[in-house]
């Protein structure tokens, strides 16, 4: 669904609706590969098939990692971790930004299996500096994957937690948390979307909340983890790491989709948030 998001937004005319994940269309069946260039089928899929806002919070949160990860690159930043990295292209996009900087993207074996799979049936260029961990969480141990694959400890390192946090059970965002403190060299950034537990309990307060959480169960999945609304500073403070930047959803409207007259042209669901804070 992400990777779709992706593709459509590339398609979009609007500015505020458009962004520039080039190569999410190549990860696609051919089918829908063919969709997404009809216009109607773009508006069905993003007023019928996505849970309301949905569309709009994945444009809003790729622009602001997009941003997180280039300006990693541009300050040359050691490396770069992202979790559960899916069809993240970024290393792929922004190669030609790199540096010396490497790129590191952290999975499960199937999905990474597939992902690399389609790079090499699309004859996508991978650059040398992305490295891919694949990893049995129940059966391996992460901080030794990471010292393995040669991600090193104490480096300046960008860690990127993408639609990942409200997958976990409590105690894996734990020693999530945990792992990238003792990996984190002095200001160090970690860049990440949460949900608000009040999802978890059903509250229906949030607008789009039905849709989206009627979606996630509907694909067989369960949100695990969430955070009070107002408690991420607290959060954030059992691993020493500091809160810089917090954007809920009428923050993303405000910064995307906002147009000269300062009129709102798209609503974002409510139900998540994103955050980037600093390792002291």
């Amino acid at each position: 669904m992400t990777c779709l998001s992706r593709a459509c937004s590339t398609r979009e005319t609007n500015p505020h609706y458009k962004s520039e994940d080039h190569v999410a269309h190549l990860l696609l069946p051919g089918f829908l590969k063919l969709l997404i260039n009809v216009s109607l089928a773009r508006r069905l899929f993003i007023r019928v098939a996505a849970p309301k806002g949905i569309y709009e919070y994945v444009i809003a949160r790729t622009k602001y990692i997009d941003a997180a990860f280039k300006k990693a690159l541009i300050e040359h930043l050691d490396q770069i971790l992202v979790f559960g990295a899916g069809f993240d292209t970024r290393a792929i996009r922004f190669q030609d930004m790199r540096g010396n900087t490497r790129v590191f993207e952290l999975d499960v074996p199937i999905t990474q299996e597939a992902k690399i799979g389609q790079y090499q049936k699309r004859l996508v260029d991978v650059p040398s500096n992305l490295k891919f961990i694949a990893i049995d969480f129940d059966q391996e141990s992460l901080s030794a994957k990471l010292q393995e694959a040669g991600f090193y400890s104490q480096q300046r390192s960008l860690f990127i937690l993408e639609g990942l946090l409200m997958y976990l059970q409590p105690q894996s965002v734990d020693e999530t948390f945990h792992t990238i403190r003792d990996f984190a060299g002095k200001r160090s950034r970690v860049v990440f979307d949460y949900i608000y537990a009040s999802v978890l309990r059903n509250e229906g307060t949030c607008y789009g909340e039905t849709g989206i959480t009627k979606t996630v169960s509907g694909a067989g999945e369960q949100w695990q983890f969430g955070i009070e609304k107002g408690e991420i500073e607290r959060f954030l403070a059992k691993y020493a790491i500091r809160l810089v930047d917090h954007k809920d959803a009428q923050d993303l409207e405000r910064t995307y989709f906002c147009d000269p007259n300062g009129r709102i042209i798209g609503r974002v669901n409510g139900t998540h948030c994103l955050a980037t804070a600093e390792i002291r």
